[in-house]
């Protein structure tokens, strides 16, 4: 049973053809014994009595996202319910119940959504793959292969038809990696334009909240309730917006496979067809990982330390986390996590945007197929390292410098388009393009 769009269903609840309720059993159903995975937390009873207020809400008929039911990724407070941040029951059992919404679930929840339940995420949302204690999470995209992480459960219940849209966030590619692993659709907003309050750091600046869907006009829907900015729910027609075609490698030990290569020159192609100057570029890359690396491993001491404050139990933290942490607490006492290393980068991108004279960018999303789906909690830490530096290389350098960046599927690879501050409309404009 496929799910209408968040966006269909809104419209059907707002005119009276279907009620939240009804569409939230039907989101229940379709998770069944959810084979891939992807939910920690089904609140059946909960989400049916949520469902059946915003029925009897009397502002239905205006609600942007009425009666869409939504998956919220467990890194951020959900009200009546613990926030694990992928570590086990056991290491979690002393954390607080939250008592209040993150600022994002009150935005979706205002907008009339009901929250279904909370999904899987490898711990304290590190690796680029997603399993935890309990769990493997699949890729219905691309079976035997992980749907990516860390917003892998989210991406896989939406890819897998459970939902039509869920939330995710992003501090290194963890929205447009999944997206593009399980060929659906994600955006992550710029800095400042939704809400983040990730941890406590949002990793340094680089994570964001965003939503993962099946079309860009559901992502365009979600984007607009998260940031609070209507207008964003209109997809444009983007005209005139000039692309910069960016094949390089971001590493030398960077090898994007052909069939990745030829789907981003694919659509590439099909701007060009609908009227869109189209060049190619060579996107400044930085020489040197050392600022991304940094503040990957210190955000893991900072997140690491937060939540054994909150009540997690230290000694059941998975082995590959307490190192990585360890990694992050040497790192930052070094004093290398500089602010100055981030300001030089956002400099020589806006110089290069100028100069090549494009208003958005087309990269590869990933550089090669998912890693394959496993119990990476279980193995070494550089079973998790390494895979999750090599299959998405391309996303991270955007959260360094805060800009905008979405992931749409083309020819079965996910296709990274990239804007300057303020852009996010121009990247839905021509993610639309790409999608038709």
């Amino acid at each position: 049973m496929t799910p209408l769009t968040a966006a269909a269903t809104a419209e059907r609840v707002r005119s009276g053809r279907l009620t939240a309720v009804d569409a939230t059993r039907q989101a229940l159903a379709r998770i069944g014994d959810d084979a891939v995975h992807g939910w920690r937390v089904v609140r059946s009873e909960r989400a049916l009595d949520e469902a059946a207020a915003v029925d009897a809400r009397p502002d239905r008929y205006s609600l942007p996202m009425a009666g869409v039911p939504i998956a919220i990724k467990d890194n951020v407070a959900v009200s009546g319910h613990r926030m694990l941040d992928g570590v086990s029951e056991a290491c979690g059992a002393g954390l607080p119940v939250e008592q209040a919404d993150h600022p994002v679930v009150k935005r979706l929840r205002a907008a009339g959504a009901v929250v279904i339940g909370l999904t899987r995420v490898p711990e304290l949302c590190l690796w680029a793959m997603t399993d935890d204690a309990r769990a493997v999470v699949g890729n219905p995209h691309r079976p035997g292969r992980t749907p990516g992480g860390s917003s892998g459960g989210s991406a896989a219940v939406v890819a897998a038809g459970h939902v039509a849209l869920a939330h995710g966030n992003d501090g290194l590619g963890s929205l447009r990696g999944p997206a593009a692993c399980t060929g659906i659709v994600a955006i992550k907003p710029g800095r400042g334009v939704v809400p983040a309050q990730l941890g406590s750091t949002n990793w340094f600046g680089m994570s964001e909240n965003g939503p993962l869907t099946r079309t860009v006009e559901d992502a365009a829907l979600g984007l607009s309730v998260l940031a609070g900015r209507p207008e964003l729910a209109v997809v444009g027609e983007g005209a005139g917006l000039r692309v910069g075609l960016g094949l390089n490698r971001p590493s030398a030990v960077t090898f994007p496979s052909r069939a990745i290569t030829r789907a981003v020159r694919g659509a590439a192609d099909r701007l060009a067809e609908r009227g869109h100057a189209v060049r190619k570029v060579k996107v400044p890359y930085p020489a040197s990982p050392l600022p991304l690396l940094a503040r990957w491993v210190a955000a893991a001491a900072a997140d690491a330390d937060d939540i054994v404050a909150r009540g997690a139990n230290p000694a059941l933290l998975q082995a590959r986390t307490r190192r990585h942490a360890a990694i992050g607490r040497s790192v930052a006492r070094r004093g290398l996590v500089r602010p100055a290393d981030a300001a030089r980068l956002e400099s020589a991108l806006e110089r290069f945007f100028a100069d090549v004279d494009v208003d958005v960018l087309i990269t590869p999303a990933l550089a090669r197929r998912p890693a394959p789906a496993r119990r990476y909690a279980e193995l070494p830490w550089a079973a998790s390292a390494l895979p999750s530096l090599a299959f998405a290389p391309f996303p991270p350098l955007w959260n360094l410098v805060g800009w905008p960046a979405m992931t749409v599927p083309f020819l079965g690879e996910g296709v990274q388009l990239v804007a300057r501050p303020g852009g996010e409309a121009d990247l839905l404009a021509l993610a639309a393009k790409i999608e038709a």
